[in-house]
């Protein structure tokens, strides 16, 4: 194959992707509105009564984490006060010191039983649902009063087994990890979007 045909090849492929991440936005819209709604209320609800949310993940999930608690303690798209939020994500000596002492599987949970009080909000995220540590968490916010916003896909795995009543569950429907992970980007800026607007009003 010559270099013009590859790079038609790798344009269509490219297109491809776009066209696939389109196309599942589009249709996940449906069926997921209405459990974001729900999780921006219990986010917004947790804020404004002093409490906090409280994100965890793996790998790109991790990153996800990172990314929606920057965006509450510094800013979304308006300048507003500084919301509490904190990803369980970045201490690299209390997520060592979790794994080399006790276990991987407890690098979130014992940081939300130090940190997580009754009436915070857990956001847990696994594209597959199985993640033990993310698990974990979910299992430790139910002990302690923490309701839960799981992100998802591929039916929920395991995090769906975990979830209480009350508790909220995003799961895009899709099997592939990139497509997962593009629909939880666009729910995360969702969830920034109408935290703002349920504690400071539609912006003008």
């Amino acid at each position: 194959m010559g270099h013009a045909e590859q790079g038609a090849s790798l344009e269509a492929q490219v297109a491809s992707h776009f066209a696939d991440s389109a196309r599942l936005k589009l249709d996940a819209a449906k069926l997921l509105s209405a459990p974001i709604a729900r999780g921006i209320g219990l986010m917004a609800a947790a804020l404004r009564a002093g409490g906090k949310v409280l994100a965890c993940g793996n790998g790109g999930s991790a990153a996800d984490a990172q990314h929606f608690a920057a965006e509450l303690v510094n800013r979304f798209e308006r300048e507003r006060a500084p919301l509490a939020g904190l990803a369980l994500t970045t201490d690299s000596s209390a997520l060592t010191s979790i794994a080399n002492d006790y276990s991987y599987e407890q690098v979130f949970e014992k940081q939300l039983r130090a940190l997580g009080r009754k009436g915070d909000v857990l956001l847990a995220i696994s594209t597959s649902g199985n993640s033990g540590s993310v698990v974990a968490a979910m299992q430790a916010a139910r002990e302690l009063g923490v309701a839960v916003v799981a992100l998802t896909g591929r039916g929920g795995g395991k995090m769906a087994e975990h979830l209480a009543p009350g508790d909220v569950h995003v799961c895009v429907p899709h099997a592939r990890t990139m497509r997962i992970q593009e629909v939880h980007l666009l729910v995360l800026h969702c969830l920034c979007d109408g935290i703002d607007t349920q504690l400071f009003g539609d912006q003008k």
